[in-house]
């Protein structure tokens, strides 16, 4: 099923502690409907020593946001906006903003070989 929100989009949270801020979209997990937004959600995790961290100790980390509490930001109004699927003259599939404006394309993913 196609999503709402792909990786690399910027989304506004509608609900919780961040209500109301943007970020950029790193990492979709479709199986749990979940989607991690960069410096948003953040907890601390304890680290021992290693080599990535030599010191150990606590690093923020960014934590999963449901899917359903984030919205997709209009380019053009710079707010977070509902979306449709519209497929064009040629076939292609596009996602566009309540307002009409387009916000991206919708490709198959690559495959990982």
């Amino acid at each position: 099923m196609a999503r709402h929100i792909r990786k690399g989009d910027s989304v506004e949270i509608i609900a919780g502690e961040h209500k109301g801020q943007v970020g950029k979209v790193l990492k979709v997990i479709p199986e749990k409907d979940r989607v991690i937004v960069e410096g948003h959600n953040l907890a601390y995790k304890h680290v021992r020593p290693s080599q990535r961290h030599p010191q150990g100790g606590r690093i923020r980390v960014e934590q999963p946001i449901h899917i359903s509490n984030v919205l997709p930001v209009d380019p053009k109004t710079n707010k977070g906006t509902r979306v449709r699927f519209e497929v064009g003259s040629k076939g292609e599939k596009k996602r566009v903003s309540v307002a009409g404006n387009e916000i991206g394309a919708v490709g198959k993913s690559k495959s990982k070989k």
